[in-house]
Formats: C-alpha cells, sequence, structure tokens
C-alpha cells in the first residue's frame, strides 16, 4: 500500500500562470530533469489534456506510462491517476492545489502517493519521494518564474 506526502511551495505569479505551466505538458521536457517526452494522447472538450503519456528517465528509474487528469472547474485542483501499471509502477495518484495569495504570488501544495512494482524500504522510498516531489516543486517555480519575467 502506498504512502500520500505532501510538499507546498510559493511561487511568484498568479495561480493563472501557475496553471498554464503545469497544464503545458508537451514543454515539460524543456523544465523537467526526469520527464523526457510527454505526449497528450486524449483531450477534454475544452482543450485539457484528459490523458499524458509520460516517458521518464531519472537515472536509477526509467519508465513510461500514462496519467488521467481532472480539474476542478475554476483549475485551482489539478488531479491525476496512472491508468494502467506500468513497469515500475502499480499505482500513481497525485495533485496540485493552488491557492492565490493577497500579494499576486501562488502556494502550490502538491500531493503524490506512488506505489511502485519494485521493492523498496519505506525508509528509502520515503526518501526518494521527498527528492522527487522537493525537484518537481522547484523546477515549476523556476519555469513559472522564468515565464513571467519573460513577457
Amino acid at each position: 500500500m502506498a504512502d500520500s506526502s505532501t510538499q507546498s511551495i510559493i511561487i511568484g505569479a498568479a495561480p493563472e500562470r501557475v496553471t498554464a505551466v503545469i497544464c503545458d505538458f508537451a514543454a515539460y521536457p524543456e523544465w523537467t530533469d526526469a520527464v523526457r517526452r510527454a505526449e497528450v494522447v486524449e483531450e477534454y472538450e475544452d482543450g485539457y489534456a484528459s490523458q499524458v503519456r509520460f516517458t521518464i528517465d531519472a537515472g536509477v528509474m526509467a519508465d513510461e506510462y500514462v496519467l488521467a487528469y481532472e480539474y476542478a472547474e475554476d483549475v485551482s485542483r489539478i488531479e491525476w491517476h496512472l491508468v494502467a501499471p506500468s513497469k515500475m509502477q502499480k499505482s500513481q495518484r497525485g495533485s496540485y492545489d493552488l491557492v492565490g495569495n493577497p500579494d499576486g504570488s501562488t502556494t502550490v501544495t502538491y500531493t503524490l502517493e506512488v506505489d511502485l512494482s519494485v521493492g523498496m524500504l519505506g525508509m528509502f522510498r520515503r526518501k526518494a519521494e521527498k527528492m522527487i516531489m522537493d525537484t518537481a516543486l522547484k523546477q515549476l517555480k523556476r519555469r513559472v518564474e522564468a515565464t513571467g519575467a519573460a513577457q
């Protein structure tokens, strides 16, 4: 059974800009270290991705999998789950919760639950999850704030 991990970060941009970066899946290889390819497989009528195929290579872990996405009406919450088990994962569930702050920044809370197909001691799994989440949030912050400065 997978445990859930949660981390938050404050990004110096409005929630709409953060959402735009999160939802631009094709650009993930440009700013995330582990993602080699991200391809939107299916879209909802409103143009948001409903399923995305990812190819990742994080050194010790390489995998290809499809995630199904759901969005809150105001896109303040983006949730996903693994469509089918992959080489490395039995299941994956996650979410981004975005809250606008009075100063124009956004607090992003990332929750992730992964059940790996390969055995890993709980202590090492939690450390790996923390590293993955920490890296993902820092890279998201860097990308959003860099694209904001370019505008």
